[in-house]
Order: structure tokens, then sequence, then C-alpha cells
């Protein structure tokens, strides 16, 4: 479709869709299929006019069938014509070839059944076309039934109505006005008012109408295709329409009534003056009249009414019972006047001859389209339109092939018979409704995928006014040129036969949807075509000369190929651009829903169609879009702004435009007009500067009068502008003739611009001067190109290369010379290339000055391959040599094949060498990957016999090689270790081969090893004192990693097994479950006892805190030395003494403090506090373990209840008792190993016997032996009192139930809490002291305690010397009965959350208490607060602190 259209897509740009979907609305306009087609047209426009002929008759037209299908009337009307008319026929008898040429079969006497409808129906009508005076009285197919009864299409009154004036968006202003109508005669019959009771009237809409359809009001565009002007509705008087329908069903007439004088009488309803439709009419059915009734006018004279009703034939009235009145003329005629007579008055309306001739020769109405009354969206329209194509091709819309859609839009465009009609969203605006493209007007952010699109020259919005294109000199915004239009179709919506305003390209881009098929003509037979629908269609042309301008207008393709019109076709998809070119007749159809976008460009090879164009619009007298000769100028105004081949162009037709304007100013003088006046044109309107005559935009110049202002032509129309005188006339004009030239000028040097440059390139290329011009001249004029925005051309391309070449030379030629001077290497060049390279140079049309140096290098090398030669020849050479030739070739920077083959004998010789020195050198055994390597250095060398001989002893050296350090790496990697004296043997025998093998080495090593690791075994063994645990750990890691077999390994890991089974043991029994605490730290004394900030810390910050061990001085190695162990513990069990009384003392002085930190939470104190009975400081109860007394079942002897409290600092331990720690050290005397932990357990147990001997010495002292005396005895007799004091309380209890109105229920209270209460109500009873003890006693029993609580050791004489103390001092009920509400709290919590969480408690003291929250972490990653110990009681109730346990 090159020389018509051009169809393709561009690969990966793919746009998105801009379109506001929601608040896009529009209205369509209404296609009928089969009006489209212009040779269907004619045929309707004919059936039309022989129904109403038949309806002004008072009959329908009933349409025959023949032969099945419906008898054609318009062709049969033509044959006959053709034929020679109807007598003629008749005459010759050929109605059977009439029938022939209709395509009839013959023999079946159709050519008389031809002749008959012919007859009954065309021949009447013909008659009267021929201005026959006949009446036709028949009705037409009366007798046949069957006949399809015609409905006209009503073409002229959908669409006779005129432009808009109103339309902003109209390319034109002012058309079809009064001057037009009369420029244009058949134009004015067609759009002209019809009188408001000719002949035959058509209905308008009135206000009312309009006001009650909104729709109507929307409706400004008509035509198909795009640019069409709006239209306007004028609303008419609806009286005007209305008829009587109570009126006598014959003729209207007027009743005569006398009136008033001055009064004029009303006429009545069904009066002449009143239109009647004439379908409404042909509603009546009238009985026949026996008299016509008189219309009488008042202020009328006598003489008048005789003349106005007299017969048009005879001129007499008499007889006026058989005057008939024409409805349409109010004429009068006898009925024996008319030829043939009529034997009696007609029934309903009856008109004239005269009228019916009239009307039946009505030209038709100008056709185009109208607007849809509903407003679609984009989803309406599309569900509406698929809806549509679905249910007629009754399948998917995406299944129905476009063969098959193209073959039923033609088949429903050349029916008369199927009246489809589909709607098409057209020339709608994109600057009112916004463009597919996205747009960069500031009114919303773009992405940068939006922008990238919105800046593309493909986009439709930019390519219009890109700097190629003319139409950027336009500043006006031009609907459908400049600015797109958008649309919307649905299948079979079409776009008519047209080509572009001013003849100019046009793109159409397919945003999305179904295809759209086109048809295109190329521009040299756009005349072609005009003449052979003109041809074929001249009724359509006779009442619109301009049809094909109209956009309204189809026709096959096939049959316009078959006139000679050649025609091309293409399917475009979504995604495909479209592109017309100018005068390219083109039109087309949509296969189904679809979006596209429109719009029109103008390149430099338009300019001559362009002015074409507008000569073609003269001649036509048609307005233009705009004004090509101001076009023209305002380009030539500013040259330096075109691109050159737009200069070109511009220029030549800025000298055909200056010689005309010279001809008709020369013209104009020669009529004797010499006034003139210089006018900005375009400043102007373009209404107020068109001429009268052609209706062409002036510019350069135009005629007027002084006398007719308004009045204004151009000079092709001089003789037309007025009558006045030429004096009265003057020129308006733009530019003077002196200022055109100068334009022109300007142009020209734009223009020739290009060939001075192109010569002075010619000369340069060609040294056709003899003289090479250097490199700065040449880039002067590649400058000189730049600047002026030459187009790319084949000199510029030439220039560009000899400047690229020239350059590489250049820096090729310098390289080469720079690394001869530096010796820095570059990639290097053959000696042919070298060669090459010279000659490139010699022939570029420049100076080159290096050309002189690159010949010397070529020089210089051709002699280094000659010496060369010589050195190859004399081989064997010494690699000094061969290496002092190669670097001196290096520094040429030129590759020759001599140098290839001296490196390969250079390389041998380096390589012999490095073998020779490797294998027979002064260093004895060649280290293995050297060999390796040398063998892989081998193999690129080149081959020669001294080579591969020495190839050949290195192969077998290294199998060797590798062969003992297979051995070797199976010794190392074996499960079954091997004896020493086997790995001595391998590497005894291995260290004959002449190579370092590492695998060997390593086993080497390794023996090495083993021997020093039995001789430290050995000499542990033979020491003085039993081995660390520490040192025989070590050795069994190192034996395990040795790869040799070691005997002495597993006596060693038997003792160290032992030794951990032992510690593991003693963990077991002495670290309480998940204890922070390490077995030493616990053996040892606290030695920083009484050091709040170091006790603190240890609970918050464990990882600042260092080791028992560490505090005691002892290093790793004084572990080892039983002395240094003992003497540190002794030491450190007199630091944990002082340091625990100065410890109780501070924290008896100094109570904690209200908001102070406390307890090993630090958190404030609560109001309920433990105190530890060694340290003496407090402790939340949540904090701490503390003792049940209900589990002890305690006795009546109050100072034998144990309520000591020990705080996790002083109890680090499960303090197992001396039998169990004397066991442990029995088996610890069965180890022949020393452990750390041993040792101190041997020093905590002598401390603890110690202290045992002690108590033991101070229990049976006369002081302290008598009170024990007094304890047993009062105790005795407190347990025999034991059950009154029960009874006594559960009396007490009973009381204090009745009291409080509860019935006795004892067995609803466990043993527990009947124990609890016990305590409870005997805690008041409580007396003591019990027995008195002297000060130095008591004084020395306080220091034994303390010591006793000191020892991580449970003894009985610790509890009996407990219960002496507390026998003397008064009962403790606070702390009891704390301990009781805390018991009772902690029970009543168990029974609410369940049995089964329910936990057993030990009914000893003895048992070591659940371990608290800080026990249960590890000793280094607690933090700074600790958690409730497992066993202690729920969290407190009191809102102020979480640690205050909850009362009773």
């Amino acid at each position: 479709m090159a020389a018509t259209a051009l169809a393709f897509v561009c690969q990966d740009w793919q746009p998105p869709f801009a379109v506001e979907v929601d608040n896009f609305r529009f209205t369509p306009r209404i296609q009928r299929l089969n009006e489209l087609e212009a040779q269907t047209r004619v045929k309707l426009n004919y059936l039309d006019q022989i129904a109403k002929f038949w309806e002004i008759q008072g009959s329908s037209l009933k349409i025959p069938n023949v032969e099945r299908r419906i008898l054609d009337l318009y062709s049969l009307s033509k044959v006959v014509l053709e034929e020679g008319g109807y007598e003629s026929i008749c005459k010759d008898r050929r109605w059977a070839r009439v029938a022939q040429r209709l395509a009839y079969p013959s023999g079946k006497n159709i050519g008389s059944l031809l002749r008959a409808h012919y007859e009954r129906i065309i021949y009447p009508y013909e008659m009267y076309q021929s201005g026959a005076n006949l009446v036709c009285t028949a009705r037409p197919f009366e007798s046949e039934e069957k006949d399809k009864e015609y409905k006209p299409h009503s073409i002229p009154l959908r669409q006779a109505v005129q432009p808009s004036k109103l339309n902003t968006y109209g390319r034109r202003a002012k058309r079809l006005q009064q001057d037009d109508l009369e420029a244009c005669p058949s134009l004015a019959s067609a759009v002209a008012p019809l009188p408001e009771h000719g002949p035959l009237s058509w209905p308008e809409p009135t206000e009312e109408d309009i006001e009650k359809n909104p729709e109507l009001k929307k409706l400004q565009i008509y035509g198909a295709g795009p640019k069409m002007l709006g239209l306007g509705l004028v609303a008419k008087d609806k009286t005007l329409r209305k008829k009587d329908k109570e009126g006598p069903e014959c003729p209207p007439t007027v009743v005569v009534k006398d009136e008033p004088p001055g009064v004029e009488p009303k006429p009545e309803p069904g009066s002449p003056r009143t239109f009647l439709d004439p379908k409404e009419e042909l509603r009546h059915s009238p009985e026949p009249c026996t008299k016509m009734t008189m219309r009488l006018r008042r202020n009328h004279s006598s003489n008048q009414f005789i003349e106005s009703y007299v017969c048009r034939i005879c001129s007499r009235g008499d007889e006026d019972d058989k005057l008939l009145l024409c409805d349409a003329c109010d004429d009068n005629y006898h009925i024996f006047c008319l030829l043939p007579p009529l034997p009696e008055i007609p029934k309903g309306i009856w008109r004239c001859p005269k009228c019916v001739m009239a009307e039946c020769k009505r030209p038709p109405e100008a056709f185009g389209f109208e607007q849809a009354t509903r407003e679609y969206t984009l989803q309406s329209f599309g569900e509406m339109a698929d809806a549509f194509k679905a249910d007629y091709f009754n399948m998917p819309v995406h299944m129905v092939p476009t063969e098959l859609v193209e073959k039923e839009f033609w088949r429903l465009v050349n029916s008369i018979e199927e009246d489809v009609t589909v709607e098409y969203g057209a020339d709608i605006h994109s600057k009112e409704f916004g463009s597919g493209f996205p747009i960069s007007d500031g009114k919303r952010k773009l992405s940068p995928e939006e922008e990238e699109y919105a800046q593309s020259g493909w986009n439709l919005n930019v390519m219009p006014v890109l700097k190629q294109s003319v139409l950027c000199h336009i500043n006006a915004d031009i609907s459908g040129m400049k600015v797109p239009w958008l649309y919307v179709g649905m299948v079979f919506s079409a776009f008519c036969w047209h080509i572009e305003d001013h003849w100019s390209y046009s793109i159409n881009y397919l945003h999305w949807g179904e295809p759209k098929t086109w048809y295109g003509v190329p521009s040299f037979a756009a005349e072609h075509l005009e003449e052979v629908m003109k041809k074929l269609t001249p009724e359509l042309f006779e009442s619109q000369p301009d049809l094909l301008h109209q956009l309204v207008t189809l026709m096959n393709p096939n049959t316009l190929m078959a006139h000679g019109v050649p025609v091309v076709r293409t399917n475009q998809c979504a995604g495909e651009f479209v592109i017309t070119f100018p005068r390219a007749y083109h039109s087309g159809f949509n296969q189904g829903y679809n979006f596209a976008e429109a719009v029109n460009f103008c390149t430099a090879d338009w300019l001559p169609a362009g002015r074409q164009c507008i000569e073609h619009y003269r001649r036509l007298r048609r307005y233009c879009v705009f004004s090509h000769e101001e076009l023209i100028c305002k380009m030539a105004a500013c040259p330096e702004k075109l691109d050159l081949n737009l200069a070109a162009a511009v220029h030549k037709e800025m000298f055909i435009l200056v010689q005309e304007e010279r001809k008709l100013r020369k013209a104009l003088l020669e009529k004797g007009i010499t006034e003139a006046e210089r006018e900005a044109f375009e400043l102007l309107p373009d209404d107020e500067r068109q001429c009268d005559k052609c209706k062409t935009t002036c510019f350069l110049s135009a005629l007027a009068c002084y006398d007719c202002p308004p009045h204004l032509v151009c000079l092709y129309h001089m003789d037309d502008l007025c009558k006045c005188p030429r004096s009265r006339q003057y020129l308006r004009y733009r530019y003077t003739l002196d200022e055109l030239p100068a334009m022109l000028h300007k142009l020209k040097v734009r223009a020739e611009s290009f060939d001075t440059w192109a010569n002075k390139v010619r000369v340069a290329l060609e040294v056709e001067d003899g003289r090479k011009r250097t490199l700065e001249e040449l880039r002067a004029l590649e400058s000189e190109a730049r600047e002026r925005r030459f187009p790319e051309n084949e000199l510029l391309h030439r220039l560009k290369v000899v400047l690229s070449q020239a350059e590489r030379c250049v820096s090729e030629a310098l390289g080469l010379i720079s690394s001869q001077e530096t010796g820095v290497p570059t990639s290097p060049l053959t000696v042919e290339e070298l060669r090459a390279f010279l000659e490139q140079m010699s022939q570029l049309p420049c100076v080159m000055h290096q050309i002189g140096e690159v010949q010397a290098l070529l020089a210089e090398v051709e002699a280094w391959q000659v010496e060369a030669r010589a050195a190859l020849g004399a081989l064997p050479a010494g690699v000094v040599q061969l290496r002092g030739l190669l670097e001196r070739g290096a520094r040429l920077g030129v590759a020759v094949p001599e140098g290839q083959q001296l490196e390969q004998q250079a390389a041998q010789a380096a390589w012999l060498e490095e073998v020779k020195r490797a294998v027979r050198g002064p260093r004895g055994h060649i280290p293995l990957p050297e060999l390796r390597g040398l063998v892989a250095a081998g193999t690129s060398v080149a081959p020669s016999p001294a080579v591969d001989k020495a190839m050949a002893e290195l192969h077998e050296l290294l199998a060797i090689a590798q062969r003992w350090e297979e051995k070797a790496q199976m010794c190392l990697e074996a499960r079954q270790k091997h004896p020493p004296a086997m790995l001595e043997a391998i590497i005894t025998e291995a260290e004959n081969v002449p190579v370092q093998l590492p695998n060997i080495q390593a086993l080497k090593e390794a023996l090495a090893k083993a021997r020093a690791w039995i001789a430290d075994v050995e000499e542990i063994q033979n020491g003085d004192h039993y081995p660390c645990l520490d040192d025989l750990e070590g050795l069994v890691a190192v034996g395990l990693a040795l790869p040799v077999r070691l005997d002495e390994l597993r006596h060693l890991e038997v003792q160290v097994g032992a030794a951990h089974s032992w510690r593991d043991r003693a963990a077991r029994t002495f670290l309480k479950r998940n204890s922070a605490y390490s077995l030493l730290e616990v053996l040892c004394p606290c030695a920083d006892a009484g050091s709040d900030g170091a006790r603190r810390r240890r609970e918050q910050e464990p990882g600042l805190y260092k080791l028992d061990t560490e505090s005691l001085g002892l290093s790793a190695q004084d572990l080892r030395d039983p002395g240094a162990v003992i003497l540190a513990f002794k030491e450190g069990e007199q630091k944990e003494k002082e340091g625990m009384l100065r410890r109780r003392h501070t924290n008896t002085q100094h109570p904690p403090a209200p908001g102070a930190p406390a307890c090993v939470c630090g958190q404030p104190p609560g109001p309920s506090m433990l105190q530890c009975q060694l340290c003496q400081d407090w402790f939340h109860a949540g904090c701490v373990a503390w003792p049940r007394l209900g589990a002890q079942r305690p006795s009546p002897a109050w100072w034998e209840w144990d309520a000591k409290v020990l705080c996790p600092l002083c109890q680090r331990s499960r303090r197992p008792r001396l039998e169990t720690i004397l066991a442990l050290l029995v088996a610890l005397q069965k180890l022949p190993v020393r452990l750390p932990e041993g040792e101190a357990l041997q020093c905590l147990t002598e401390r603890a016997i110690t202290w045992q001997h002690r108590a033991r010495h101070l229990l049976a002292s006369p002081e302290l032996a008598g009170p024990l005396e007094q304890l047993a005895a009062l105790r005795q007799r407190l347990t025999g009192d034991a059950g009154a004091l029960r009874e006594a309380s559960c009396n007490e209890q009973h009381k204090v139930s009745v009291e409080n109105g509860d019935a006795a229920a004892p067995e609803k209270n466990g043993p527990y809490a009947t124990d609890l209460e016990v305590l409870c109500l005997a805690l008041p009873r409580l007396q003591g002291p019990v027995l008195e003890l002297g000060e130095g006693p008591f004084r020395a029993l306080d220091e034994l305690l303390v010591e006793g609580d000191l020892l991580e050791v449970t003894l009985d004489e610790a509890q009996s010397a407990w219960r002496l103390a507390q026998a003397a001092r008064p009962p403790p009920v606070a702390t009891f009965r704390l301990l009781l509400e805390l018991e009772a709290a902690e029970r009543q919590g168990a029974r609410a959350r369940g049995p089964e969480r329910r936990r057993k408690r030990r009914p000893e003291r003895t048992d070591p208490a659940p371990p608290s929250q800080e026990e249960l972490e590890p000793k280094r990653s607690r933090g700074a607060e600790a958690g409730p110990p497992e066993d202690s009681p729920p969290p407190p109730l009191d809102p102020n602190t979480h640690h205050q346990p909850p009362g009773l």
C-alpha cells in the first residue's frame, strides 16, 4: 500500500491507555448500512420518490416479487430507459430482452410480467416526470396480496437539517450561509426550508420536542469520517402540525361566518393554511363529497373572489359542484377538464397534476448521519457492541472470522431489503474527552513510562508538531488535523470514501479492540475514482456536487476495480498504525468493538500537493481549513529554523507563489486599481478574509471596495467583487513586491547552502584541485553541516567516514610511535597490516603528518626480520640471544612470523634448563608441586627430541612420587591405625625418591608427635603425684588425633572416664537443679562474702563476677599443687568468716531504707519481707525459699519449729550430710587421678569435721548441757499436752465458725489445713524464752551457728545448736505468722489450679528447698531481675509491689 496507505506496527512500542474510562461519555452517530452505498442509496431514493408519488395519489407502494426475489424497480426503469423507452420496447416487443438484462431466466414469460409491473407502478410516475397531465386513478397491485408493502426510508425527512453555527470545533466558519446557497443553486434547493403549506412539507422538531429530548441539544456532528461540521435544530411552532380529528372527512374547508367589521375570520381546523402530514392525511377515510364548499376571504372583492375560484384549464367558475380544489396549492379544476376526466369527486386528499409533478421532481435532500439519542460510556458501548455482534453471528465475538464480517458487511450495504443499523462514535474531540496517549499537560503526574510515551514522536499529539512537520508552523489548534480525534467503533460501523483536508497525510493508531478493515486508492487514481462514482450515481452528485467531501458515501471496491480503479486493502490490528498519503482516497469499516485515534500531519513533500489542493478548492468554492499562503510565508520568514529539505521545498513553493502574485498584481494595475493598503491578514479571523467568490482564505493580497466594506475577493476573482467603479476598489496586501524577493532570497541561501557545502566536500574528498586538506579543514566542513542542520546524505556520510578513518589512523600511528619510545606494548599489528595501514594513510584525502614515522617503523621491522631468520638458521642458539631478539621485536609493536618461531625456541630452551636445574641440581629433592608444574609447562612447549626425552623422565618420576603419596595418604586416613614401626619403614623407603612428598612429610611429623606423646605419658606415670585430670584429658585428645596406634591411649581414656564419673556424682550430690554455680565454686569458701556490691552483682551482673577459685588466688598451675590448694582454702575460710560477720553487723545496724534497692532482684522492700538468718539481709518472699511449717507437722515445742530462712547467696548447694561426703571421699581415694574438686572436697570435709568437734565440745560443756536437758524434759511434757492443745484449738475454731454463722464441717478441710489452723490459733499462747543462757555461752553458741551456716554440709549438731539458741530467745511469732500465711496462700492457689498441678512437699526440713529463679538461670547469663522460685508462693496481691505475699 505504498502509494495509498502504509500499515505497520512499532515493535516494543505499547503506550498505556490514558483515557479516563469512567469519565469518557459520548453520543455516537447512527449508520443505516444500506444507505451508505452510493448505488443502493440511489435505488432507495428512487423507491422513496415512487412511494411518495403513489402516496400523493392515495395509495401505498407494494413492491412485487418476481422469481422469489423483490423486483428492482430502479434497475427496471433504468433498463427500460436504456432500451429506448416504454413505447419503443412495446413496439418492438423487447420485454424478454429487458428480463434478460435483469438476470431473469428465459422461457417463463417473465417479460410480460415485468411489462405489467412497469405499466402499473413506474409508467405513471415516469409520465408525471415528463410533465404529462395524467391523473392515475388506479391502485397499484391491489390484486396481489403477496406483494410486500414498501415503507419509505424518509432520508430527506431524517437528514434535511442545516449545520450549526455554534460548533467551536469545526474547521471552517460560517458554512452553508445564504451566499453559499446562491453560489450553488442545487445545494440551495437541497437545504432550503420548505414552505409551511407547499405541495409537500416535512415536520420539523419543535421547542417542546427539543426540551423533552435532551439528546437533541447535544447533536453537533453529522457525516461519517473525520472533519464533519455540527448541525443545529430550529424549532417550529407545533400548532402548524395540528389537525382537527373531529373535522369533516372530505377535503378541508373553511366555513364562512358573519363577523363584525375589522375582525378576520379564524380558520377552522383542517384549513388549507394548516399543513397536514401526508401519512396523517392518508389515514383519513373520507366519504365522497357531493358539493365543494367555497372558501371565502373577508376584505376580498367579489372580482378577486371570482378570479380565485375558477378552473385553471377552462378559466370558468360555473358548475362549482364539480370544481375540485387542490389540497396543496388551492388551485381549482373541473373534474371533466382533467385528462382523463374524473367521473366523480375523488375521496380523501387530492392534488392537481402540477403539484404532483413538482413534488416528484423535488431534488433529494443532502445526505448525512443523525446522532443517537443515548449517551454511552466505553463499557456500556462495548457491552452493546459485543452483544450485537454475538447475536448477529450467533457465536462469540472473538471467533468470528474477518472474512465473514467483510462479506456480510458488503452484502448488507448493497441490500435494499435488509435495514441494519449500527452506531459509530466518530470524530470525538480528544481536547475535550482526553487522548488515548499520555499527555504532559500538567493535570496529573506521569510515571516514567508514561513520560517516555508522552514525549515520543509516535504520540499522535506530538507528531503533527514535530520540527519536520509543516503543521508545527500553524499556531491554531485545528481539531482533527493538529489535535487528534477519537473513534469508538462496533461491528459494521464504517467510514466512507474520503480524502483528508488539504490533501494532507493522516495517521491512525488502533489502541485496542478488534481489527479495522481499510480500503485505499492511490493518489494518481483519485480523479478516476471520482469520475467512476459520478458516472455510476449521477443522481447523487447532481443534488450534492461535493458529496465525496461529506464522508457519507461508500462504493463497493469490486465495483471500482471493475471500472479500472486500483484498490488495495488491509486489516489494522490493535497496536498498529495506518498512514494515508496525500489525496489517497480511503474508506473502511470496523470488525468489532475497538478504540482508535487519528490525526493529520504534513511533511516537506506535501507542499506541492497542498498548493494543488487549494487550486482544487478554489474551483469547487470550498472553504479552507487554513491559509496555504500564510503557512508558506510564515516558514519563509524564518528560514534558519527550517529543516534543509523543508527549506528547499518551501523555496520552490515560495518562488511559484511570488511569480503568481506578480502576475496577479500586474493584472490589477492594468485594470486601473492603484489604491493599496497594508493589512495583517494573520490577525483577522478566517471568515473576515475569505473570498466571496471561491471561499479561499486570503493572505498575500485581496481586493476590497470602499463602498462595499463587507465584501472581499481574491485576485483571481477581481472582476467579481462588485459593480462599483475601479477607483473605489483598492488592494489590501500583506507584503510588498520588494519584500517577497527578500524572503525568497533568504530561503534560497538556506536551501542552496547545502549545494555550496556539498561542492566543498566533493572537492576535498576527491582532491580535484590536487591539494589534500588537513584534518582541521575536514572537521570544519563536518561542523558546518551539523550547525546548519543539513540532512543525512551521501556526502556527509563519506565525510564522516573519512574523518573517522583519518582519526583512527592518527591514533594508531601515535600508538605505534609511543610504544617504541616508552616501551609500553600495544596491540601489535602484523607486517601485512602495517603495510596496509601505511597504504591506507597514503590513500586518505587529507594530510597525514605521521606517515614518515610509520615508514621508518616498517623499515626497522623488515631489518629485524632478516636478523631473526639468521638466528633461526643457526640453531641451537642460546636462551640469552633469543631473549634479546624477542625483546627488540616486542619494542617494535609489530607481530611478525619469525617472532613466534623465536618464542617457541626460547620457550624450549628455558624449559629444558629449568628441568635440568630442578632434577639434577644441588638441591636434592624436588618439591612435588614443582614437578607437576614442570610437567604442565612441558605440554605447552613446542615438541622436540630433547623436550620429549625430558618429559618421559618427568612422567616416570611423577608416577613414582604419586604412588608413595597415595600410600602415605592411606596411612593418614586409615580407620585402622598402624603401629609406629610400620610407619617408620614406609617413611624410610619413601625417602629414596628424589621428590619432596607432602604426605610422607605429614606422616613423618605424625610419627614424631607419637613418640613425644609416649614420652609424656611415661613421664606422668613415673611422677611423685597422681596426674591431674586436665593433663590426662590433654594427652587423650592429642593421642586420638594422631594417625598412629598407641597402646597407652586406652588406659588413659579409662582413667579420664572414671574421673568424670566421680565428678558427675559429686555434682549431683551438691549442686541444685539448674544451679548457676559449678561444683568447684560450691566446694570452695566464698572469700568475698562480706562485700555487698559483689554479692548483688553476682545476681544482677553475673558476667562481671569472678570464680571462687579466682577469688581464692588460685591459678591453673596452683590447682595442680595440693599444698597450694589447702593453703588457699584455709585463707578463704578465714576471709569468708570475717566478711560474713561484717555483713551481719552492717545489715543489723542499717536495715534497708524504703525505696532503696533490696533483695537479689534489686527492687524496693515490700511490706512482708523475710530475713536471712546468716547474713541478716532482707528478701522478698517470692525471691527466696522459705520453710513450710505445716508440712513439718511441728511438735508442741515451738523452738523446734524450723523457721530458719537462708538466702540463695548464703545457701549455694544442697548441703548433703557428712556421711554422704565421706562416701565420695572413699571413692576419690580409689582414683589414680587428681581433681581440683577432690582437693576442695577434702578441705571442706576437714572443715566440717573440725566444726563438728567444736560443736560437740561446746554442747557438752556445763553451761549448755544443763539447758539441753531442760529442753528435753520440757519437750516431753509438752508432747503429753499436745492432745489437749489440739482439742482446745478445734473448739475455738468451732466457736469462731458458729459466731460467724457457718455450720461446722470439719471434713471439708484436709489435715494440712487443720495443722495450719491449729498453729495459727496456738501462736498467741507461745511463751518464751523457755530457758536462760549466760552471755558468754550464748555468744559462743551464736558464733558457732554462724560458722555452721557457712558450711555447705548438713550436720545434726547444727540443728541442736539452732534449737537451743531459739529457745533462749522469745518466740518469733511474727515470723511464724508470716510463714503460715504464705503457706496458706500457697495451698489455696494450688487448690484453685486443680489437683493435677498440686505439688508434694517433703515432711522433713532437711530436704533441700526447691531452687530459686536465680539458681535456675545460668550463672553468667542472669539479668538484673530474678523471678520467684519454683516452689515459692504465688505473686503478691498488693498493687504497690509484686513481692508482697498475700494475707489470709
